[in-house]
């Protein structure tokens, strides 16, 4: 879609033989390189790129996990699928299938790993989660220091892995406390009841 892959053409135009890579599902605009589950890539000698199928939003939706040969915490890049305190909109698939990309192949991440969303919605996401989550006093400390943020016109992004599995309640739906919460017998069942309300949330 555009607010994904509008400025592909244009920068292949500006930038003769870039390489753009993109989820060998999803028909990306200005693709030259397509990548699946498990495809390696590097940057140089120092980065190595680990590229994660993590279907739901689109079905072939790829997150993009970077490592580097320094000490350095690593990074993933998550687009559509996991935003800070939030999930993407289940526009090509099923709970099943965000529970899998978000619990399983994000969630098992190194929990330093830096989280780079494809949107700045983390105050929203936050008020929302305090709607399901009220008691929970990280959700609480990183809304208040979103806000800050955004009045400072300063980005929410990065998170990490390990506060999403705090603030998170689509992340945190393995808990047998989240699951209780909402009568849920799964942890899909409660993954997919969350989203619901949030898709009729008019926060």
């Amino acid at each position: 879609s555009r607010d994904h892959a509008g400025g592909n053409e244009k920068m292949r135009l500006l930038v003769p033989g870039i390489k753009v890579y993109g989820g060998s599902m999803d028909n990306v605009k200005g693709c030259t390189d397509q990548v699946e589950n498990g495809t390696k890539l590097s940057i140089g000698k120092e980065i190595d790129i680990l590229c994660l199928h993590t279907p739901c939003h689109t079905k072939g939706h790829i997150s993009y996990y970077v490592t580097s040969k320094e000490e350095e915490d690593p990074a993933v890049f998550t687009g559509d699928t996991l935003f800070i305190a939030g999930c993407g909109r289940f526009f090509e698939g099923t709970a099943e299938q965000m529970y899998q990309s978000l619990c399983v192949t994000l969630g098992s991440l190194p929990k330093s790993t830096r989280v780079y969303c494809g949107h700045e919605y983390t105050v929203k996401s936050l008020q929302f989660m305090l709607t399901v989550e009220p008691e929970n006093e990280k959700m609480k400390q990183k809304l208040e220091w979103a806000q800050k943020q955004r009045e400072a016109n300063q980005p929410t992004v990065p998170s990490t892995i390990g506060d999403e599995l705090e603030i998170n309640t689509f992340m945190r739906v393995d808990l047998p406390e989240i699951q209780a919460k909402f009568g849920a017998k799964s942890a899909v069942e409660a993954l997919r009841t969350v989203r619901n309300i949030k898709d009729t949330w008019k926060g």
